[in-house]
Parts: structure tokens; sequence; C-alpha cells
């Protein structure tokens, strides 16, 4: 297990656990600009994430759309970049790569457009998974975070080799999925920033000087 996280976790479950981070997606949202070399505070977003989740998880998996796009991270060391097997259908592409491609039992998963995840609620949310299929941030029963959140990698191998939608709430809705409120999270990160998620170059503006948290 990494030291850093062991360290952290000392008296937690030291499951080997992974990251997951999703940056195959087109950016149509930021006028076709790669939103993960966004520069916040002096860092790009994916250096940011990188280095947060460095403190929490065993490895970190960078899923891309293709090779080419793999290669925009070779500078970047300590992490591996894989490619969708199955493109063109979302975030549950990505998904299903990184899940093939993990070696922890417990993963969290992420988009590559937010900067602020914090490694206090990373934690809490490798707790909380219990003896669940998954832990998903939630602000009421529709609005969810499931693209920050930790799931079981042997339920999500058993569901994903034969599905047929592409959208993860069917997923989530049909395992043991344990709902964490996202006031529960407040005590480790006040104003709820982990959330924050930029979709388009003028956010940029709005998070100058700190990040502000956004429910989808």
């Amino acid at each position: 297990m990494n030291e850093r996280a062991a360290g952290r976790d000392e008296g937690m479950d030291t499951a080997r656990r992974s990251a997951i981070i999703l940056v195959g997606g087109e950016a149509r949202r930021a006028n076709g600009q790669e939103k993960y070399f966004f520069v916040y505070e002096g860092k790009t977003f994916i250096e940011r994430l990188i280095g947060t989740l460095t403190e929490v998880v065993d490895e970190i998996i960078l899923v891309a759309k293709d090779p080419d796009q793999c290669r925009r991270f070779a500078h970047i060391s300590g992490v591996r970049c894989i490619t969708d097997i199955r493109p063109g259908i979302g975030p549950i592409g990505g998904l299903h790569a990184g899940t093939l491609a993990a070696h922890g039992e417990m993963l969290f998963v992420s988009a590559c457009d937010m900067p602020c995840i914090d490694a206090r609620v990373v934690r809490y949310l490798f707790a909380a998974i219990g003896d669940g299929d998954a832990a998903i941030p939630s602000w009421n029963y529709d609005m969810i975070e499931p693209l920050h959140a930790v799931y079981r990698r042997s339920v999500l191998l058993e569901y994903l080799q034969d599905h047929e939608s592409y959208s993860l709430r069917p997923m989530i809705r049909s395992i043991k999925t344990r709902y964490v409120p996202v006031e529960e999270l407040r005590k480790y990160d006040p104003a709820l920033k982990t959330f924050t998620n930029i979709n388009k170059l003028e956010d940029l503006d709005r998070i100058n000087g700190s990040c502000v948290a956004r429910k989808e």
C-alpha cells in the first residue's frame, strides 16, 4: 500500500485502493480545449487531481479515448494511462476499461474537470462503503455524484460485462449503494468545494481565488 495512504488511514480498512480518472471526453463544452490541462492556482487540473489522490490510493489510472490522447500524459510519472475498450458510449465505457485495469478492489472514480477534490472526503467515502457496493455522495434522491464516488470492483465487473444502458444511474440503482448525504462531508470540506466541476472556459473565472461547489 502507498505509505502515505496507509499512514493517514491508520485504523481503517487497508484493502488495496485504486483511483480511476476519466479523461476521454470530447470537451465540447470547453470549446474543444482539454479541460484537464486548464490551470488553477499554478497547477493543471490533472496535476491537482493526481497530487490529491496520491495521498489516498495505491494506484491512479487515467482512461483516455485513444492512444493519441494517452500520449498527452506521457510526461506524468506515477500513473497509468489506458484507452477505452468500448469507445463512444460515454463515462460507463471509461469506467469499464478502468475497472478491468485496476488492481484494487475499492475504486474511487472521478471526472477530470474537478480540480478541488478533497483527500479527506475521498477517505471518508472509502470508509463509508462498508459492506456495500458503492458509496456515492447525494444532494437528494435525484441529484447524486456518480463521478466522485467509490465502487467495489468485483460488483462493477459483474454488472458491466452484460448491461444495456449507457447511463450510470441504472447501475447505481441496481446495486447495493450507500448514499452519503453531502451534509456529512461538510465536516471535512465545509464549502463542499470538492464537487466543483469546470465545464466551460467561463467557469475558470468563477473559481479564481476559490472553488465553489456546483450541483449537477
